[in-house]
């Protein structure tokens, strides 16, 4: 498989499973340990890792969430604390959730390898959150919380050549949220607000975007050898699968 095969197989598994932890319940009770609500602890999570910025600079960092829904949840948290502190939390929540669901699943030291080998080749030019998470300290070593946090650095890696393809090609975020599979059941939960614009003419551009974004995160799996890249798309799907049922059951 070419890198971007990789890529392009490799990313709704990455897409679901690195954004898991941010659902589950003892990351909401973070965010009520911290004093701060929900969305607030979401926003500030994520783009806590670039510091003490402004909302507009995160709004554009994160790209597709609306920036009056990112302003109103990163203000209310940083009336009560710093931005790296969230981010902070956040991370720990990801290891934990990590430890707890992926400790002891048959592939996760493979999956581990493979997902930490990505994300160290991954080119994180335009990508300044992508890059700002790579960068923050890891001091959790079980195989499950690296596996966890592998999987949100490389979602976010995903969302970062995203946003980029998508400008490349004439669409604004919102244009592509309403393009995409949620339409605009996904843009209300992005914080956008209605009327929408049309979407019939934006699929054939978000289709182009998506093929774009194979091509930016290619670099990262072009780090493993093609039978490598096989093989994490089957773990990924694996791993996936058993999840899914646990949650089912």
């Amino acid at each position: 498989m070419t890198p971007e095969q990789v890529a392009a197989g490799s990313k709704p598994a990455v897409l679901e499973l690195g954004e898991l932890f941010s659902r589950c319940p003892g990351t909401l009770r973070r965010a009520r340990m911290m004093g701060i609500p929900g969305w607030a602890f979401y926003v500030t999570g994520r783009a806590g890792a670039l510091g003490d910025i402004r909302a507009e600079t995160v709004a554009a960092a994160l790209g597709f969430l609306a920036p009056e829904a990112v302003a109103d949840g990163w203000d209310t948290a940083v009336r009560v604390v710093r931005p790296l502190e969230v981010a902070t939390a956040n991370l720990t929540e990801c290891c934990r959730w990590g430890a707890q669901h992926l400790d002891d699943l048959p592939g996760t030291p493979r999956l581990t390898a493979l997902l930490e080998r990505v994300v160290a080749a991954a080119d994180a030019t335009g990508m300044p959150l992508f890059a700002a998470w790579r960068a923050m300290p890891l001091s959790e070593h079980a195989e499950g919380a690296r596996a966890a946090v592998a999987l949100m650095l490389l979602r976010e890696h995903f969302a970062g050549a995203y946003l980029l393809a998508v400008r490349a090609a004439g669409m604004t975020p919102l244009e592509a949220v309403l393009a995409g599979p949620e339409g605009e059941a996904g843009a209300a939960a992005c914080g956008w607000s209605p009327p929408y614009p049309p979407v019939g003419p934006l699929v054939r551009r978000r289709l182009w975007a998506e093929a774009v974004t194979d091509r930016l995160t290619s670099a990262g799996f072009g780090a493993l050898r093609p039978a490598e890249g096989r093989e994490l798309i089957e773990l990924l799907t694996d791993v996936r699968a058993r999840l899914r049922a646990g949650a089912a059951s």
